[in-house]
């Protein structure tokens, strides 16, 4: 027995041991991370560059691309090196590292969208008092709660980890250093971290949830309202894209829950939660978004002026 400090490396086993898919893992999962980043990126810029997207609600998709590039870096980047050198192994400040990001950016992502979810009711049962409420101040005060509150959770996780014994030569069957994989790998007792981590989840994760369906009970009983088919459908439209995502991220991390409770290595589910959700968001908020696909059209015009 030893320390989880005293340990040198982890050993990842990935997605497949088949040595004629490492090529075609390595080629599909590229792809998928480089759209992921070019898409995050374009959305960024967008907002950034256009003064028509200078509004709370784009404010807050630009850190949402910001957090879903931050997502995906984390596990991506390691699970390429490790085919492209056909090696398994992950150090310990790399396994640490995972740790620590992927709670950081997985929870920044659920509370970007219950804070967008937030600004999504004011704008619409609020419209009025929507500039007052939604200051500048104010969103950034909210996306600076939403970043520190995802640095606690990550740390406590970190802590938690830290304080695990395992055997030598560990090996983690996934493609990245998942917490519970390592509870469940521990020699150690784990029964009070791994309550402690589903509190931790409830907390983090049951709180954002609660306020998105308060916040869509309330919008969906405020449109109910508005008289004109043509004033529902205009209302219902500022927020679909969001409700995709929403559907999407909690979809994806609910089929992560339910097959981790069947399997104790839900690598499939994982793939869809991790790395195509981040990959998926800039097509919704692009393609179903009329502002974005014209602040999109300027930028690529600016770029082809400007050679």
């Amino acid at each position: 027995m030893m320390n989880l400090t005293a340990i040198s490396e982890f050993f990842l086993t990935g997605l497949s041991d088949d040595p004629e898919l490492q090529p075609i893992l390595f080629g599909l999962f590229l792809s998928m991370y480089l759209v992921t980043v070019l898409g995050n990126l374009l959305i960024i810029l967008a907002v950034s560059s256009d003064p028509h997207l200078r509004t709370p609600m784009y404010f807050f998709l630009a850190n949402l691309s910001l957090a879903d590039i931050g997502f995906s870096t984390t596990t991506i980047p390691k699970m390429l090196v490790n085919i492209q050198t056909h090696s398994k192994s992950i150090s310990y400040a790399g396994c640490i590292t995972q740790v620590s990001f992927f709670f950081l950016f997985g929870c920044l992502d659920n509370l970007l969208l219950a804070v967008m979810a937030y600004d999504r009711f004011v704008a619409i049962c609020h419209p009025l008092n929507y500039p007052v409420m939604m200051n500048p101040c104010f969103c950034g005060l909210l996306v600076l709660v939403s970043f520190f509150s995802s640095l606690l959770e990550s740390q406590i996780h970190c802590l938690m980890v830290s304080q695990l014994t395992f055997c030598t030569n560990v090996e983690i069957h996934h493609f990245f250093c998942d917490a519970p994989q390592l509870f469940h790998l521990a020699s150690s007792d784990t029964s009070i971290d791994t309550i402690l981590m589903y509190f931790i989840g409830a907390v983090f994760g049951g709180i954002p949830l609660s306020g998105i369906l308060c916040s869509y009970t309330r919008i969906v009983s405020s449109i109910l309202r508005v008289p004109s088919t043509d004033g529902k459908y205009k209302a219902f439209s500022t927020c679909g894209s969001h409700l995709s995502v929403v559907c999407l991220f909690y979809g994806t991390g609910l089929g992560v829950y339910l097959s981790s409770s069947i399997s104790p290595s839900p690598r499939k589910a994982s793939v869809m939660y991790t790395v195509v959700t981040p990959m998926l968001n800039p097509f919704i908020y692009s393609l179903r978004n009329r502002d974005m696909k014209r602040a999109l059209r300027r930028l690529f015009r600016r770029g082809a002026y400007s050679q």
